[in-house]
């Protein structure tokens, strides 16, 4: 079962690194592997959505109920899918030069093939999404002077595991 963690300090606030991980609808515009992203309800302190995946010929569908504490938390609760579980925590706190992002996901497949997939590429797909929510926040708050003209996605770095 992959699992990662990680910490990592961004330029921004709080408030606008939560406001771009909050706004999950924008995810396929540049997170990898992200096909599509469906709102099946909103709330100011609540989204389910459906997240469909792909990579090659492979394509699944997850269903998330995403709990929002703005700016402090973000707690994904998994719901259906391919999966057994899923855990998926972010939390944001004001730190020098920024705001410090603390980041872990754990999961584990319902299927062997797709567990044993997933830890062959788990380090590297992590740093493809680390890469993309960093350039997608640096383009929004570049465009438009520190503010988040449509919330969107954040992430942070340091460690990743994968314990089978």
């Amino acid at each position: 079962m992959p699992r990662h963690a990680e910490t990592r300090i961004l330029p921004y606030t709080p408030e606008q690194v939560f406001d771009l991980v909050a706004d999950i609808g924008r995810y396929p515009e540049f997170l990898p592997w992200v096909q599509a992203m469906r709102i099946r309800g909103r709330s100011d302190t609540l989204v389910t959505a459906d997240m469909v995946v792909g990579f090659k010929m492979v394509r699944e569908r997850f269903t998330s109920r995403v709990t929002l504490d703005r700016p402090r938390s973000i707690h994904v609760e998994y719901v259906d899918g391919p999966l057994k579980y899923l855990r998926n925590e972010w939390h944001f706190r004001a730190a020098a030069g920024g705001c410090a992002v603390d980041f872990t996901v754990d999961f584990e497949f319902k299927s062997r093939m797709f567990e044993s997939l997933a830890g062959m590429f788990f380090g590297e797909a992590f740093k493809r999404m680390v890469t993309a929510f960093e350039t997608r926040a640096a383009a929004i708050y570049s465009s438009s002077g520190g503010t988040v003209a449509a919330p969107d996605s954040g992430i942070s770095s340091s460690s990743a595991t994968n314990a089978a």
